[in-house]
């Protein structure tokens, strides 16, 4: 029960700093300047809950740490307990991720609009403090360095890929009124940066699978699941590939059809998107050998 919420954890934690980070990823660079404050104003609120989440889930793991590593439940409320999970790698990397998430949600409640800039520096340093732990850290040395920088790359392309399918939704609602140049501009350069957020996430994962199993497929419970998760991943690579080479070309021709089909497969795209992340939340707890 207790790993259970570990995972539980670790999946909301995953899910809500790639919101963030796509949410304030549009709001600080890729929207338009004239779609930038409108942006951050629309997803206000979603860019606080998706920080609160963050900072309280980002907490209780290192609490849950405490129980998994002493005797269950009692010791998760145990501040002697925390205090040792603080003293091991994993904690002392954590206390910053700790102290990152609720300094994020701080700025967010004051005023997210003026500092998206300071958000994203913010949700950035947090992937590359999340790098820094689990079976990233595995290593010492020089391939322990390279490890770790290649699983920050696989997560802030993985964070602006799937964290930035929300805005870009709402950017495909704007198309229908005023802002349409802005917004249809604003969704090309999101496709653009997009491709190499996708590659980035293909190519890093395959360097994570070598450095981690030291082969790409291995007959391993965690290989099998790394697998499902591949298959996932596949199915969003195709659904993006539709989306901006079939769909996209069409929009002028049958938009009202066109531009509703749109929809539903970035839905789904992003459906899948939280699937691969219940599965890494799962597998990354589990020993690769």
């Amino acid at each position: 029960m207790l790993a259970s919420a570990y995972v539980g954890l670790r999946g909301l934690h995953f899910i809500a700093v790639m919101l963030a980070f796509g949410v304030v990823m549009y709001g600080a660079w890729w929207a338009m300047p004239s779609l930038r404050r409108l942006i951050m104003q629309r997803f206000s609120m979603v860019l606080r809950w998706a920080l609160l989440v963050n900072a309280v889930s980002v907490t209780l793991i290192l609490m849950v740490q405490g129980g998994l590593m002493g005797n269950g439940w009692r010791d998760v409320v145990r501040p002697d307990i925390w205090l040792a999970v603080l003293e091991t790698r994993f904690g002392s990397v954590w206390l910053w991720q700790i102290l990152l998430t609720w300094v994020a949600l701080l700025v967010a409640l004051i005023r997210p609009a003026k500092l998206a800039p300071l958000l994203l520096i913010l949700c950035v340093a947090q992937f590359l403090l999340m790098a820094g732990t689990g079976h990233a850290a595995m290593h010492d040395g020089i391939v322990g360095a390279l490890q770790r920088t290649n699983h920050a790359l696989h997560l802030l392309c993985a964070g602006a890929w799937f964290g930035g399918l929300l805005p870009f939704l709402y950017c495909l609602r704007l198309t229908r009124g005023h802002w349409r140049a802005s917004a249809i501009h604003t969704m090309m350069r999101y496709s653009r940066y997009g491709h190499v957020a996708v590659a980035g996430v293909v190519l890093s994962g395959i360097a994570n699978a070598l450095l981690i199993q030291g082969q790409l497929i291995a007959d391993t419970a965690y290989g099998r699941l790394l697998l499902v998760k591949c298959a996932l991943v596949a199915l969003m690579v195709v659904i993006a590939l539709a989306n901006r080479y079939v769909l996209v070309p069409r929009l002028k021709a049958d938009g009202a059809h066109m531009q509703a089909l749109f929809l539903r497969t970035t839905q789904a795209e992003m459906i899948l998107g939280a699937l691969v992340l219940a599965v890494v939340s799962l597998f990354a707890t589990w020993e690769p050998f």
